[in-house]
């Protein structure tokens, strides 16, 4: 029973793996086509990336992407971790509080989001473009990084903390020898999260972007109204191929981190 249920389980994954990397792979596959178009395949060619490496806007727009993404992420995932240390130690009404407000731009929709943003800058004056964008992503990343760090350090052992104090550590002493080296893993994961959330968003940079900047979600929105081209395969193969990258460093990273922190502990 056991053995027909596993085997069940494994088909199934198969199964809902097929349906997520198929499109993917038909996507990269059809960027090394001669044809011009996804219609036939009538040969292999690396055409369609030499012409990406030649549209100077969709590199730039790359570029600006991806600096947006780390930027925006770095940022949040600074005031998220104090966020998470803070929500920690304040208690009862105030902490349910502020925990809902927290989670209110987890489960808002991306579009209730990106307008309310656009309709807070044209209130203040703001100019729409990448100060705009910037820090609407900052805004839905710091919740991200809040739940990636928090449940760490409410797992953390108050011992370790008494004891540096109990020492004479400084309160800087303490956070940066003892808490932020607990919450490493907590904190890298929350940057990714957010990197990774920042990169692939269009509802919110869609509302809040200005004519003088855009991001790669937009772009690519905008040019499939006229017709995806080969083009647009190119860079998103180039762009999974950067996404597993990622993917491993994140986990060279997480498993790196494990290391140090077991070392810690039976040192």
């Amino acid at each position: 029973m056991q053995t027909k249920s596993s085997k069940l389980g494994k088909v199934y994954l198969a199964v809902v793996l097929i349906l997520l990397y198929a499109p993917i792979f038909y996507l990269i596959f059809y960027s090394f086509n001669a044809g011009g178009d996804m219609s036939k395949f009538t040969g292999f060619t690396l055409e369609n990336f030499k012409t990406l490496f030649a549209d100077q806007r969709l590199i730039l727009i790359v570029v600006q992407t991806f600096f947006l993404a780390f930027l925006s992420s770095l940022v949040a995932t600074i005031i998220g971790t104090v966020g998470a240390i803070y929500l920690v130690k304040v208690k009862g009404r105030k902490k349910d509080t502020l925990l809902g407000l927290n989670n209110v731009l987890m489960v808002s929709p991306d579009v209730v989001i990106g307008a309310s943003f656009l309709i807070l800058f044209t209130m203040i004056g703001m100019q729409l473009g990448f100060l705009s964008v910037l820090l609407s992503h900052i805004a839905f990343s710091i919740p991200i990084v809040v739940l990636m760090v928090m449940p760490l350090y409410q797992e953390m052992d108050g011992a370790l903390v008494d004891a540096a104090n109990d020492l004479g550590a400084t309160p800087a002493q303490i956070m940066r020898e003892i808490i932020l080296p607990y919450l490493t893993p907590g904190i890298i994961a929350g940057f990714f999260m957010a990197f990774t959330y920042s990169l692939d968003d269009f509802a919110v940079t869609f509302f809040v972007t200005g004519n003088d900047f855009t991001t790669l979600s937009v772009e690519i929105y905008s040019r499939a109204r006229a017709g995806i081209s080969l083009e647009i395969n190119a860079l998103s193969a180039l762009v999974f191929l950067f996404s597993i990258v990622l993917v491993l460093g994140y986990y060279y990273i997480m498993k790196d981190s494990d290391t140090v922190g077991k070392s810690s502990n039976l040192t």
